[in-house]
Parts: C-alpha cells; structure tokens; sequence
C-alpha cells in the first residue's frame, strides 16, 4: 500500500470531517483501502443530492485507477452508473497523483449536467439500440438469504435453476451469511428472481413448504470489463470472512464485497 494513499485517505478525513461524511471500510497491505465519501450535490432545479461514492485504492494506486461505486436513492441506477463512468474519465487525467478529492470535487460541479436527461436528442433507432444494447450485456446480481432450513433441498433448487437459466456464479456460505451471485443475461437473471421470490423453496418452523420471504438484492449491475466471467455455477462453503474476501477479489469484485458484505456481521 503507497503512502501516497495513506496520506490520502488522513486528508480525506480532515476534509469530510461530519459525521458518516467519510467512512474507512478496509485497510489491507495486501489489497488496499476501501473507504465511502457522503456528500450533498446540488442537481437540476437546485435539488440536494446524497451521493454515496465508494472507493477502493488498490496497492498499486496513484499508478493505477481506483475502482468506484456510485449509490443514490435520489437517482436511477442509470444515473448512477453514468456518475461512476464520467468519475473515471475524469480519474484518467489525474493518474499518478492523489485525485479522490479532485473527483469529488469535479462531481459536486458537474453532477447536473451528468445527470441530465438526454432522451429528447435521442431519436428512435439511437434509443433502440441502447435499449437493446443494455439488455444484451451480462448482467450480476448478487443476493442475501436470512437462511435456509431445508438446505438440502433449497441448495439442489438454486443449482437447478441456474443451470436452467444458464446463470453461473457461485452460492456461498460463511458461518450464518448465505449469498447468491448470478451472471448472465439481463432476462434469465430477471427469471431467476421472480422463481426466487414465487416458488414454494424452504420450509417454514412447523415443515411447511413456504415462499422465500427474507430475500434481500444487495446489487444487480451489468458486468464491467474488470470483472471476471464464472464460467460455472458452484456451491462453496467458507470458513472465514477473509476466505470469503478473498473470492470475491479473485472476480475483481473487492468494491462489491467491501461495500455489501461487512454490513451483514453487524
């Protein structure tokens, strides 16, 4: 890890300095610093914006670009992901030098016109093919099961339905955590949560067969070049969260983990 990012991340801290403003997720020698950066954004017709900007320094950074994640409630996940795009286009100019507060600083000046509405320059046959450009690409989904009774059962379900949906990925165990990660295309991942949230899966404390009730989506996004393509579905148990972690950043998906995952022990 540089001490460039080190000194960094100290400065960050003095700077967003108000409670939740800036928050230091994971420090690791090995894979680097995550840390979320909350700030106010005037939008369009001067509306406050929450952004959420989560950003992962890898150990290699000023050299090499962090990764980012851009959350709203306020805004689409399009808006979102076109924040997160024009971040990294911006990041490109300041390579080999600290940049996260020039990022943030760009996006508190820019946000309104990133997020401006371009449909009305759009016409048909452009707004089409975006469409079906956007439906096309792999897709991610990552899901939290609160449990499983019947594990058996349920596990044997899950396979059947990826395998059915030509979904790969991995269903994964670590003590009382349970995550599903799916890719494939956006329809089959679309199927894959409405036979999720529909079929009689588990059973209930009596033995019932009952609906998945306690399902949470902790992130559906189209897949990004730096993410790696599972070319199986597995089942994999874990005996730590590091073994975990370190699944996850096999995918080049530490932004992914730092930013669901912990949460979930508290």
């Amino acid at each position: 890890m540089s001490g460039q990012a080190l000194e960094e991340l100290s400065a960050l801290a003095a700077i967003y300095c108000e409670p939740d403003a800036c928050e230091v997720l994971a420090v690791s020698e090995t894979h680097g610093i995550t840390f979320r950066i909350q700030i106010n954004v005037k939008a369009l017709l001067d509306t406050d914006i929450l952004l959420k900007l989560l950003f992962h320094l890898p150990v290699n950074y000023p050299s090499t670009l962090p990764e980012i994640s851009v959350n709203s409630d306020q805004l689409t996940r399009a808006q979102c992901t076109d924040v997160k795009d024009k971040l990294l286009e911006e990041a490109k100019k300041h390579l080999s030098e600290p940049m996260v507060h020039e990022l943030v600083l760009w996006i508190q000046e820019n946000l309104k016109y990133v997020i401006k509405q371009p449909a009305t320059v759009y016409n048909e046959k452009t707004t089409l093919s975006k469409a079906e450009s956007t439906e096309d690409a792999i897709w991610m989904l990552l899901l939290h099961l609160d449990h499983m009774r019947a594990k058996a059962k349920y596990v044997k379900t899950v396979e059947k339905w990826a395998s059915d949906l030509r979904l790969t990925g991995r269903l994964m165990f670590m003590g009382k955590i349970i995550l599903i990660l799916l890719q494939g295309d956006r329809s089959n991942i679309k199927e894959y949560l409405i036979l999720q949230k529909t079929s009689k899966v588990d059973v209930d404390s009596s033995g019932k067969k009952c609906k998945e009730k306690m399902i949470s989506v902790l992130c559906e996004t189209k897949v990004q070049p730096q993410h790696k393509r599972f070319q199986m579905f597995e089942v994999k148990e874990y005996s730590t969260l590091d073994e975990l972690q370190k699944e996850f950043e096999a995918a080049g998906l530490a932004t992914l983990f730092s930013e669901f995952v912990p949460p979930l022990l508290k």
